[in-house]
């Protein structure tokens, strides 16, 4: 009775072990191909780590095909990845490339990161800088799963 148990469990495991394979197979064929939510999620896999090392370097590769096409949640992951250093050296004046261009799409959170929210003029006085600082930290993790988990 054990072994059969250890036997189905074992025939489950790599079940889902070759669905998981074969899925991440048909997104980086995807991802090469040019498509941009594959790129995306590539990305969000080797930063994340899912079912890989993580790789920040290789995520930064990715999220910037994917964004390079207009993939807003890539081109915030760039800014954000620019403006922490993650993956790629640290570069203001690139972060703020990427988030004009998705604060152009009316992306709210890149457009109040840039001080530029219509909603937030004439209220409280934010620290735009360590708000960006601080946000840059959060978004790219956060970014990367939603990609992951709305596919």
């Amino acid at each position: 009775m054990i072994s059969l148990i250890k036997f189905i469990t074992l025939s489950l495991f790599l079940s889902l072990s070759t669905t998981a394979w074969a899925e991440d197979i048909a997104t980086q064929d995807a991802a090469i191909q040019g498509d941009e939510k594959a790129q995306a999620k590539l990305g969000a896999m080797h930063l994340l780590g899912n079912n890989e090392e993580k790789d920040p370097q290789k995520a930064f590769e990715w999220f910037l095909k994917a964004a390079g096409q207009g993939q807003l949640e890539s081109q915030v992951i760039i800014a954000a990845m620019y403006d922490s250093g993650v993956g790629v050296k640290h570069d203001v004046k690139a972060a703020t490339a990427w988030y004009e261009k998705a604060a152009a799409k009316g992306h709210q959170a890149s457009m109040a990161l840039l001080g530029k929210n219509p909603i937030a003029k004439g209220g409280i006085a934010f620290n735009y800088q360590a708000m960006r600082l601080s946000a840059s930290k959060q978004i790219p993790n956060e970014y990367a799963k939603k990609i992951l988990f709305s596919q």
